[in-house]
């Protein structure tokens, strides 16, 4: 069934009780929801995704003592949570339920992706649910996410029965994505919540080797129809020049004239999908600072002109 516009949070929970799937809005990019513990509705989003199955699926809830109730926590999970949560970062700890995120959710791993999302709307329909839901990014498999409603209709509404309109995603890259696993912190995905920021409260991050174990790890991923360079100054003939700060390319194509981190990760897989659009010889992409919020901008980049990161 085709999706429409401005379905109510609890007519995306009667969705999800009956295994069908629906587009779930946060704070981050809008996602393709389905129960987690239902593994016929969790099979239904990897078809409309065409996403590979051992890719992990984050596991959504409504707040951190539903976390607690699908996953292990110690005391640096707990600090991380009282910090960011609600918020843009992921948590991958050992599984405590096994059913109420399924084997396919969690790729078979014997740890579970967890995250409590800022987005109003997107608590609204966990609390109505009253349960997990797993919420891939709303876009086919590779593609750059969606960051508007009219984005994820397009990329994948034709799977679903219920759709929440949340207006355009705040943050606009998908979550950051921390490991807590035999006492070790570590980054498996850089996003809004930087590293910096997680050092502060929990020391040095390990270098985990457990990059399996978080999604948003294959090398050709967030990646527009059109070939992406990226590190480069200029465009060359067809190509549309995305720049980064003052006095770089037509404005209209800039993730930030000013130079502002935060509004160009909103604006990136937007501008993303617009160039697209204009089915250009390729996508040129200025230098981004690796500092910061940075060092979550370039991973999207890399990963969207096909670099393994």
């Amino acid at each position: 069934m085709s999706a429409r516009s401005g379905d109510t949070p609890d007519q995306a929970a009667t969705a999800l009780r009956r295994g069908e799937l629906i587009l779930l809005p946060t704070e981050t990019v809008y996602g393709l929801g389905a129960d987690a513990s239902n593994p016929a509705a969790v099979a239904a989003i990897f078809e409309a995704k065409g996403r590979p199955r051992f890719n992990p699926l984050i596991a959504h809830v409504a707040d951190a003592a539903a976390a607690e109730t699908i996953g292990v926590f110690d005391e640096k999970a707990r600090t991380l949570a009282e910090a960011f949560w609600p918020g843009p970062m992921t948590l991958v700890t050992p599984v405590r339920d096994t059913g109420r995120v399924c084997d396919l959710a969690r790729a078979g791993l014997d740890s579970v992706a967890i995250r409590v999302p800022g987005h109003a709307m997107a608590r609204a329909v966990l609390s109505a649910f009253d349960g997990p839901v797993v919420a891939p990014s709303a876009n086919r498999s590779g593609r750059p996410s969606p960051t508007n409603f009219a984005d994820a209709v397009e990329e994948t509404g034709f799977a679903v029965t219920a759709a929440v309109d949340g207006g355009s995603c705040a943050v606009g890259l998908e979550s950051t994505v921390v490991s807590i696993l035999d006492g070790r912190v570590a980054l498996l995905r850089p996003g809004a919540v930087t590293r910096a920021e997680i050092e502060t409260l929990v020391g040095p991050l390990a270098d985990s080797g457990e990059g399996h174990r978080s999604p948003g790890r294959l090398a050709a991923h967030y990646a527009p129809e059109a070939p992406v360079r990226i590190d480069v100054h200029a465009a060359r003939d067809g190509e549309i020049l995305l720049g980064f700060g003052p006095g770089v390319g037509d404005p209209r194509w800039s993730l930030s004239v000013s130079g502002d981190m935060k509004e160009a990760a909103a604006n990136l897989f937007r501008l993303f999908r617009e160039a697209d659009r204009t089915q250009p010889a390729g996508i040129a992409v200025s230098p981004v600072p690796t500092q910061g919020l940075g060092e979550a901008i370039n991973d999207r980049l890399r990963r969207a002109a096909g670099f393994v990161g």
